[in-house]
């Protein structure tokens, strides 16, 4: 089997993720590119790959390497740019989260992915953890009666050095804060399970901790759904610690409650406790789970077999859709209604 030839655009800190994946999946792929602003980074991912070159452009490569699939891992400000270039060179690419940081980005992303005939794929890795995979299954197949309402909490801490390059902490180049960046994941994961259109959003934000950043160190947020469901959202990223993410989903039948990555299913007086498998977590970032593994080797096997990928951008583009509804309602100081 002729294997895939991978290239790589940003290779900071959660490239390490990156990189274990790729080493894991090496029956599948050929990791060829490494491409950063700082060359010496793009280097030192390039070592573990013999055969991969190494630039500070990403114009030179695509020009010149034969690449099947593209990782994005820049700045959220970025995306747009480097997704598109890549889409319009031929290459497919699957790109790190938010898809954008406005409506309009990611518009344009789908429509050129659309146009071009690549795949584009968006991580929310979240989604393959094992518990959620049966979860969804079990509403998919109605087990658990029709979803309720949920609630989410996130609370974590990210210290001041987190935010000392040039774009973290900014409205222009991050998008926003804790709710971009870190509770994304949160909204997405409840969104997927809720598998039903938002019908309006309530939100606030503030920054009340984090006074050398612009953007919100905390938010909180009524979202409803056109099943007439709400999900009570809450995130801050000043706590003493990054501790276990909570979510629960309440049904007419049970609950589903998410703990980190363990999940439990509460259905006819009986717990199910799913812990998640996969090892491909790195200890020192747990918070970024164990599952983009999980979710880079579906992406290869869609491209290998010519289905189409998971999370596309279109599906990425309704969880983006949430996090900018809470940043304009709390900006007007009024709900949100999603006009059809």
């Amino acid at each position: 089997m002729k294997k895939l030839r991978i290239g790589i655009i940003g290779c900071g800190r959660i490239s390490s993720v990156y990189r274990d994946a790729f080493l894991k999946l090496e029956d599948l792929i050929e990791v060829v590119v490494a491409v950063d602003k700082d060359i010496e980074r793009a280097k030192r991912f390039s070592d573990d790959f013999p055969g991969c070159i190494f630039a500070d452009n990403l114009t030179s490569v695509i020009t010149s390497a034969t690449i099947d699939v593209m990782h994005v891992l820049t700045p959220h400000f970025l995306h747009k740019d480097h997704v598109i270039q890549c889409l319009e060179a031929g290459i497919n690419v699957l790109t790190e989260k938010p898809i954008a940081i406005s409506m309009e980005d990611a518009y344009e992303m789908c429509a050129v992915a659309r146009k071009t005939g690549k795949k584009l794929g968006v991580i929310f890795q979240n989604r393959y953890i094992d518990g959620i995979v049966h979860a969804k299954k079990m509403l998919l197949e109605g087990r658990m009666g029709k979803i309720t309402g949920a609630w989410s909490s996130l609370n974590w801490w990210r210290p001041p050095s987190y935010y000392e390059c040039d774009w973290k902490g900014t409205w222009e180049k991050e998008g926003g804060g804790v709710v971009i960046d870190q509770a994304i994941h949160s909204i997405d994961l409840v969104r997927y399970l809720m598998d039903c259109e938002v019908k309006s959003v309530k939100g606030h934000i503030d920054t009340r901790i984090l006074s050398h950043i612009e953007v919100e160190d905390v938010a909180d947020a009524a979202i409803t759904f056109e099943n007439g469901a709400v999900y009570s959202f809450y995130a801050c990223n000043y706590f003493t610690a990054n501790s276990l993410i909570q979510i629960m989903v309440s049904t007419e039948k049970g609950t589903i409650s998410l703990s980190g990555d363990t999940v439990t299913i509460h259905l006819d007086g009986k717990d199910t406790v799913i812990e998640n498998s996969s090892d491909a977590g790195r200890e020192e970032h747990a918070y970024w789970g164990k599952c983009h593994l999980d979710q880079i080797k579906d992406y290869y096997n869609c491209l290998l077999k010519n289905r189409p990928v998971p999370i596309a951008p279109e599906d990425a583009t309704k969880t983006l859709e949430i996090v900018l509804a809470i940043y304009q309602s709390s900006r007007e100081g009024r709900e949100i209604t999603k006009t059809k």
